[in-house]
């Protein structure tokens, strides 16, 4: 690949990254002057990518829809299927990160499709009716999701209605800067212009995301990254219960049973080690580690320990009442038997 071809690769790249750049941005960008920039932007044009350029002081070059996707990419019914399979995916893949990248992927895709290809990916993904198992979380459409990455893309102010966990609505005016997908679930990050400061969103709680074309102003994240914010806005939101124990298995051998986030491990010896532990909930931490099936005795909180005892009695009271279930319903056949 010549540097001039992959320089035009890396131009497109850009264009697709930003709603709309400056010549000086982009020339700074490839490190090449502001004429080398016009004359690929020309070169981009002559092979059918409709690279738009706007004049003025707040002009720049913007990547549009064109009547016809752009040669050696995709065909119609490529392009179809790829958006289609990314709209599937951004509403819940299965695979650990696959729904965040789909929704980057799809707000490229639909920035340069005709809009003939754009009602047909519409009208195909209403009328299709997969059967699958009901989601693991609230659903979120593929539409908000591509305005908000879009909005986060270009830091455009947005517009919209929020509710919140206790129902309360609002309406909310931000400056987006990303999107986390934590789960099943969506966030938005974004600073609140109405509240002078860092918010996160449920996207599955945000109705009618309306772009106001006004460009937001440079502001610097109180974390290194989105998924660092949401991560620490959660955490803040509920209260963390941390247990320690003394588990009698190896730490390599604990570390392969119990994959949970946080979670930290001390070797003691070369059959026990110290397990120390944090989830919102006593109950859910005794669910997780009664499921070890290793030997292991509650060294703090107290607390946890009551839960693991009211936990077995539960457990041994329904293995009680489904035996004399299970005897009953056997004793009718059996004297029958014995009759016969």
């Amino acid at each position: 690949m010549t540097d001039t071809s992959a320089r035009l690769l890396q131009l497109l790249s850009l264009l697709q990254a930003r709603r709309e750049q400056t010549g000086p941005e982009l020339a700074a960008r490839l490190g090449v002057t502001v004429r080398t920039v016009r004359r690929d932007v020309e070169r981009l044009r002559g092979l059918g990518y409709p690279v738009r350029a706007e004049l003025g002081a707040l002009g720049g070059y913007r990547l549009e829809a064109g009547t016809a996707l752009p040669p050696l990419l995709l065909d119609d019914e490529e392009a179809v299927a790829i958006a289609l399979g990314l709209r599937g995916a951004a509403a819940g893949g299965g695979v650990d990160g696959i729904e965040e990248t789909s929704v980057r992927a799809l707000a490229k895709l639909e920035q340069v499709l005709p809009d003939r290809l754009r009602r047909r990916v519409g009208a195909l993904a209403t009328a299709t009716m997969p059967i699958a198992a009901p989601p693991a979380g609230p659903s979120v459409a593929p539409e908000t999701l591509t305005v908000l990455a879009a909005a986060c893309r270009d830091r455009e102010r947005l517009r919209f209605a929020y509710r919140d966990k206790g129902d309360a609505e609002s309406r909310r005016l931000v400056e987006p800067y990303g999107l986390v997908s934590a789960g099943r679930r969506w966030y938005l990050v974004a600073w609140d212009l109405g509240r002078g400061d860092w918010r996160t969103f449920r996207v599955d709680r945000l109705e009618e995301p309306l772009p106001t074309g006004v460009r937001g102003g440079e502001r610097t994240l109180p974390a290194p990254d989105a998924a660092a914010f949401v991560k620490r806005s959660l955490a803040a939101a509920r209260p963390v219960r941390e247990a320690v124990l003394t588990v009698h298995a190896s730490a390599a051998e604990l570390a392969d049973r119990f994959r949970v986030a946080g979670t930290e491990l001390e070797p003691v010896d070369e059959r026990t080690c110290t397990l120390r532990t944090a989830a919102d909930s006593l109950e859910w931490t005794a669910l997780r580690i009664a499921f070890l099936e290793i030997e292991f005795t509650v060294r703090e909180p107290p607390e946890l320990a009551g839960r693991l005892g009211d936990l077995g009695r539960r457990l041994q009271r329904a293995a009680e009442r489904s035996a004399e279930r299970s005897a009953a319903s056997e004793g009718p056949a059996g004297a029958d038997q014995g009759r016969g």
